[in-house]
């Protein structure tokens, strides 16, 4: 087996929980686009120039008639922002990319590939065959899976009869588990959960989104120390 199909199968291994995971999550949202009047066709399409499970959430619980456009714009891009510090975390790590490959790669950039990609890199070279490996499969399940929701929607049933309604929030929670580095990660990851939570309180969404990204990242910059200086 040649070095880029391995590659390849190692990203779409990593991936698979987070492709389990967006099964019903996927469903889900489909059955409430269409339930807002949204075709199959408008839909899948979302899924695919999109690629943001919360902002299309965020977007389809705001959904109506005629849709407002500005407020639409604003959810999404507030949602959204944590991808430019993902894009930039990312970046000297792809170095080697070609432009195309970075430019897509990015375009497609979702938290899971993202963790998954920082995890890689954190061992070995990041290469455009794995990071590919892990998002297409990913990709095209969250379109594919959208797309039967809105079409089955109305024999679903309430997800949370089943539990499905924490499939991503599990993965999330072992996805953080994985970047463990001690006590400065748990100092991060409380101040970004005080600060989503708090948020979320009192305002609602999406500032909750944006409040939990600035504290988490002024918790890491505060207690940042030199590798050789880390609990």
């Amino acid at each position: 087996m040649s070095s880029t199909w391995r590659e390849a199968r190692d990203g779409l291994s990593d991936i698979s929980p987070a492709l389990v995971a967006c099964v019903p999550i996927g469903l889900l949202y489909g059955a409430l686009s269409a339930g807002k009047g949204l075709s199959l066709a408008e839909t899948a399409l979302m899924s695919m120039s999109v690629f943001a499970g919360g902002a299309q959430f965020a977007a389809v619980e705001i959904w109506r008639t005629p849709a407002p456009v500005a407020v639409l714009a604003f959810s999404t891009l507030l949602i959204n922002l944590r991808h430019v510090l993902m894009s930039a975390s990312l970046a000297p790590k792809t170095g080697g990319w070609a432009s195309w490959q970075r430019f897509l790669g990015f375009y497609v950039l979702a938290d899971e590939n993202w963790a998954m990609a920082e995890r890689r890199a954190a061992r070995q070279p990041l290469t455009p065959a794995y990071f590919f490996g892990a998002i297409v499969p990913f990709y095209c399940g969250w379109v594919v899976f959208s797309g039967l929701g809105a079409v089955a929607g109305s024999f679903l049933g309430d997800p949370k009869r089943i539990g499905a309604d924490f499939a991503f929030t599990a993965l999330f929670i072992g996805l953080v588990a994985g970047f463990w580095k001690g006590r400065s990660t748990a100092i991060t990851v409380v101040a970004s959960a005080v600060a989503s939570a708090g948020a979320y309180w009192l305002f609602g969404p999406p500032w909750h989104v944006a409040a939990g990204a600035v504290a988490g990242i002024a918790a890491a910059a505060v207690t940042w120390r030199p590798e050789g200086e880390r609990a």
